[in-house]
């Protein structure tokens, strides 16, 4: 019952994404569709599920627990849940609690995410103009995010920015929002627009900023030198030497990074995905609702990671989108 998850290519899963809700504050223009048909609030698992759920992972060897969305602040009732996944902290099971955030809700919760044992979290902020920041993510403000961000540094959490590259809007900001990072002593990730959701293959080509763009662009400002550290996750890591700062590269297009990857991801209703950039997945909220015994959870468990693949086939080459899946990002929460 309790031997650690192994996947086919010997990878050990050791980090769960969990998407706690579809629903989001924003309407991010890579991530959503303007007029989101979200799924009905009684398909979704309860917060107990969910917990038992993640539980039944951090018993299996899962270290490292990430809430995410949609945006999981606007989940109604979910300081319940990190307080409730605390416990693990606690038990010394679960070496990390966090969250990826639009930022918009921390000014409320940034206080209690800390007492609950969130020590960094992660806010997408793609543009520090008012005027482009409303018309990326549509429905956003960028005045609260900033008062969001704010919080949580009152508080002692860690913040690491993330921006998608995105051609023709925001790359004249790379050096500025690299800047503000640097003032605010925010690690700063860069991350290519992937192909999820059915936004139109044009839309995504027109969107699609190489990060090696992006870094060439760095080493004509600045030292840049490679970084060794690895996580078991995307990003590659260079240092900028005149400023000290760490900037992450997550590049699905331009680096295959799933060699070493240690990660699945479970949606809100239950769905397992065990690569983002592929359609397969495991039903799990069958098992789970089936028995109170959490042996046939586990072993539903065990046979997704077996299905494990060695990696996905996102590819802009030739001017097309290759390898692009229908569900949008919001759905298993990026």
């Amino acid at each position: 019952m309790t031997a650690p998850l192994i996947d086919p290519f010997a990878r050990p899963i050791t980090y769960l994404r969990v998407s706690v809700t579809d629903r989001c504050d924003f309407r991010c223009t890579y991530c959503m569709a303007e007029h989101m048909t979200f799924l009905p609030k009684a398909d979704l698992l309860t917060l107990e599920e969910l917990d038992r759920l993640c539980s039944a992972f951090v018993g299996l060897g899962v270290e490292k627990l990430r809430i995410t969305g949609g945006e999981p602040l606007v989940r109604k009732g979910i300081m319940a849940f990190f307080r409730s996944m605390s416990r693990h902290l606690a038990s010394g099971a679960l070496k990390e609690l966090t969250l990826t955030t639009n930022g918009s809700q921390l000014r409320k919760y940034a206080a209690e995410l800390a007492d609950c044992g969130v020590r960094r979290v992660n806010v997408s902020l793609d543009t520090l103009d008012d005027a482009r920041f409303a018309a990326i993510t549509r429905w956003g403000r960028l005045p609260q995010v900033l008062d969001g961000i704010a919080a949580a540094q009152e508080v002692g959490l860690r913040v690491k920015i993330n921006a998608v590259a995105l051609k023709g809007f925001n790359e004249d900001e790379q050096f500025s929002l690299t800047e503000w990072c640097a003032q605010q002593g925010h690690d700063l990730t860069w991350i290519e627009v992937m192909p999820m959701g059915d936004m139109g293959e044009e839309a995504r080509l027109d969107q699609y900023w190489p990060l090696s763009d992006v870094r060439a662009r760095y080493a004509q400002r600045f030292t840049v030198t490679d970084l060794a550290e690895r996580t078991g996750g995307p990003a590659r890591y260079v240092r900028l030497e005149e400023t000290g700062q760490k900037i992450g590269f997550i590049t699905p297009l331009t680096h295959n990074f799933c060699e070493s990857c240690n990660r699945v991801r479970l949606t809100c209703t239950g769905e397992l995905y065990m690569c983002l950039g592929q359609e397969d997945m495991a039903d799990l909220r069958a098992p789970l609702r089936a028995s109170a015994d959490d042996a046939v959870l586990v072993a539903a468990i065990r046979d997704a990671i077996a299905r494990k693949p060695k990696g996905h086939d996102f590819d802009y080459s030739r001017q097309r989108v290759v390898g692009q899946v229908s569900r949008h990002m919001s759905h298993t929460g990026g």
